[in-house]
């Protein structure tokens, strides 16, 4: 199997989504796949923040949660 099946919950979005990504894959690759600003994100894996240069594993379950900034 040369990709990596990922399921994907969008916060802003309020939707899932099943991508696939090559192996290897990092999470800064799936935020650009997603057209997504990394600054404006935080990535979680099984509850856990990870990092843009974390990689992916197949079947990963993420969830990508806008940062909400205030004055």
């Amino acid at each position: 199997m040369d990709n990596l099946r990922i399921s994907v919950f969008i916060d802003r979005e309020s939707r899932n989504a099943k991508l696939e990504l090559s192996r290897n894959s990092a999470v800064a690759d799936l935020l650009k796949k997603l057209k997504i600003n990394p600054i404006t994100v935080i990535v979680s894996r099984n509850n856990e923040l990870i990092l843009e240069d974390e990689k992916l594993n197949d079947k990963d379950e993420i969830k990508i949660l806008s940062v909400i900034s205030g004055g």
